[in-house]
């Protein structure tokens, strides 16, 4: 195990991860693997609802900040509004996105035209649940891990995660707590090109770059949003270790926002809580990562199950839908 200074623990590293919600789980594997390019980087069960799956994308080396996951949940549509992820980022070079373009319209995908947003050339469209996606260069910083068994080039892959948009309707609250107790900073604000009378504020974490953003978008006059199908359950940020966990947790403790406390996922260990407009958020470790419990090279090859499911795998995989 490793351990961080006091000060590196307090500093989130960037997006660890982004969880969804499927209602179409053989679907939901064509689309992230065939036409995105992604790998499935571990095929496990929701561990508080093991009759659902739990699906987990990322690059060729299953790092950390690149996977967006799954709940397969029978759940109807997400209403789109405001306290909600908005919109889920994607990073790839900037030279790759003529090819996505072109790559998606040939897939049936509805894309419009590279844009370019908050400095960057960004390509907008959806799965086909409506899940709100975007590819967006993040200038080829870091290393990029790719799929030697992607259908995608490999300099054309997606690198990893980031930005992440959400929607709120006062941004008070919610920069109160992403500043003072999450240590994000306010970078700069920028008009939406697809709504400009709406604003939104980039706030950084530790590193900085696509990969470290979170997007506020502050839409005062929307509805409220519904969770579902094609909408985002939580977005996870990353700190190193179990130390950093640590901190994190007695940090949020004294700030008296209400938590879940350290939860053991096996693959990372997590902290849970909600900001003040609603969207859960989550702060996991970088470690053990997914060769855990199987071979980095067939990662994703057969269900997983974390140690104290594996008595119940008979039960629970007579449960689960084909994929």
């Amino acid at each position: 195990m490793t351990s961080t200074t006091a000060d590196d623990a307090l500093a989130l590293g960037g997006i660890h991860h982004l969880t969804a919600i499927t209602a179409d789980a053989p679907g939901n594997l064509r689309f992230y693997t065939h036409v995105l390019g992604m790998r499935l980087v571990k095929k496990t069960v929701n561990q508080d609802d093991t009759s659902a799956y739990h699906l987990f994308y990322g690059d060729g080396a299953a790092t950390p900040g690149s996977d967006i996951t799954f709940f397969d949940w029978p759940a109807p549509p997400s209403r789109r509004g405001t306290h909600q992820v908005a919109r889920t980022a994607l990073r790839v070079t900037g030279d790759a996105l003529p090819f996505w373009r072109d790559h998606l319209r040939a897939a049936g995908v509805v894309t419009g035209d590279v844009i370019v947003v908050d400095g960057r050339a960004t390509l907008v469209f959806e799965d086909p649940e409506g899940q709100r996606l975007a590819l967006v260069d993040d200038g080829g910083v870091g290393e990029a891990h790719p799929w030697a068994k992607s259908p995608i080039p490999a300099e054309h892959q997606i690198r990893g995660l980031g930005p992440i948009t959400m929607s709120v309707p006062d941004l008070k609250p919610t920069a109160a707590v992403l500043m003072h107790v999450m240590n994000m900073e306010p970078v700069r604000d920028y008009a939406d090109p697809v709504d400009p009378n709406r604003q939104v504020i980039v706030f950084q974490m530790g590193p900085g770059g696509a990969a470290a953003e979170l997007h506020v978008a502050v839409d005062p006059a929307a509805a409220p949003g519904r969770e579902g199908a094609g909408g985002v359950h939580h977005v996870a940020f990353r700190t190193p270790d179990y130390d950093g966990l640590r901190a994190w947790t007695e940090r949020v403790q004294g700030f008296r926002v209400p938590s879940s406390g350290e939860v053991e996922r096996y693959y990372f260990r997590s902290l849970y809580f909600r900001e003040p407009n609603g969207v859960l958020f989550e702060i996991a470790t970088d470690i053990p990562g997914f060769a855990a419990d199987e071979p980095a090279e067939s990662l994703g090859e057969r269900l997983s199950l974390p140690p104290f499911l594996e008595p119940k795998r008979a039960a629970i995989e007579r449960n689960l839908k084909p994929l």
